[in-house]
């Protein structure tokens, strides 16, 4: 026998729609739902001055998602 044929085939890799699906599907079983939402310059100020968002972070797309929920958990909660 060779080592070619003792070595077992991989497994197909999900082709990025079944990963996107996948993601979506688990987000919904744990209560979650994903949007995308617009922020005008005077709200990401908003989140500055409330202390949720440091001055130096306004463009940074994790530290503002961050900065929201941490308002809507402040506010909703």
């Amino acid at each position: 026998m060779s080592d070619t044929q003792l070595v077992a085939p991989s497994p197909p890799l999900r082709s990025p729609g079944a990963e996107r699906m996948a993601r979506h599907r688990r987000r919904r079983r744990n209560g979650m739902r994903c949007l995308f939402i617009e922020l005008r310059e005077t709200e990401i100020d908003q989140l500055i001055r409330r202390k949720l968002l440091a001055p130096n972070s306004r463009n940074d797309l994790g530290a503002l998602r961050k900065a929201l929920y941490a308002f809507f958990d402040d506010t909703l909660r």
